[in-house]
């Protein structure tokens, strides 16, 4: 398989833009597209205003194969992700009748199917509901947009379900070489030339710091086997040549 299949993620919400919330669902979904073939390429936030939820997936849709949304689901008067994504597609919004039948069953007496519950029974027209095991009340796809709750928990869950439905693609293979305390800058030519001569893989090194010391990771990522593991050699002989002048001194 070599077809790339590429997707964005559009996170919905003024708590997020505040930090009152701290967002934990785009790294989730990264690594989960990718371990499915699917490749993240580009991750936005924006706040609870239709015009630039509306802009956001406009661009966004154009230009990846899949945009997943977070966020703004809900039953409260700035849950307005589901009129923003009708407006993108310009298509109808309203009650869609499957999900009052769910909320029928749910709540039981009628007084308590409230005005603001049923506002979660909107749906664009023609989407298809996505199944939310952990609070019920469902997400939805229309086209290449899967709208799914900001509420991490739920958020997988609409995921899981989601995914059955997704096409897919090569995935990429990664390898993680370990510098240690060798400092980027005493490796950071090398490697840069190293990137150069292997253009098919994509290079990146990584500080962390813990315990008064940096340590570095060199990630290498590719989609070809052989070529992401030459990339390695060429690193590790790197690294192997930095250690073998440092003992010589």
């Amino acid at each position: 398989m070599t077809k790339i299949v590429t997707a964005a993620v559009l996170v919905i919400g003024d708590e997020i833009l505040s930090g009152r919330t701290k967002d934990r669902n785009i790294g989730y979904i990264a690594e989960y597209l990718a371990n499915i073939g699917v490749e993240l390429r580009e991750a936005r936030v924006v706040p609870d205003v239709e015009a630039e939820i509306v802009a956001a997936l406009d661009a966004l849709r154009a230009r990846y194969a899949y945009v997943f949304t977070t966020g703004g689901i809900g039953p409260t008067h700035d849950d307005i992700t589901a009129d923003a994504v009708a407006k993108a597609f310009g298509v109808a919004i309203d009650e869609d009748p499957r999900i009052i039948a769910m909320m029928r069953r749910r709540y039981g007496e009628p007084g308590e199917l409230t005005p603001a519950r049923r506002r979660m029974a909107r749906i664009p027209a023609g989407a298809e509901l996505i199944e939310n095991p952990v609070s019920w009340a469902p997400g939805f796809r229309i086209g290449n947009v899967i709208v799914m709750a900001g509420v991490p928990s739920v958020m997988q869950a609409m995921l899981d379900a989601a995914a059955k439905r997704l096409e897919t693609g090569v995935k990429l293979r990664v390898e993680t070489i370990e510098a240690g305390a060798i400092p980027e800058g005493r490796y950071g030519d090398a490697l840069g030339e190293i990137a150069a001569a292997h253009g098919e893989t994509m290079i990146g090194s990584y500080p962390s710091y813990a315990d008064g010391t940096f340590k570095n990771q060199i990630v290498v990522r590719g989609r070809d086997g052989e070529k992401v593991a030459a990339a390695r050699r060429a690193i590790e002989a790197m690294l192997d040549k930095i250690r073998g002048a440092a003992k010589a001194r």
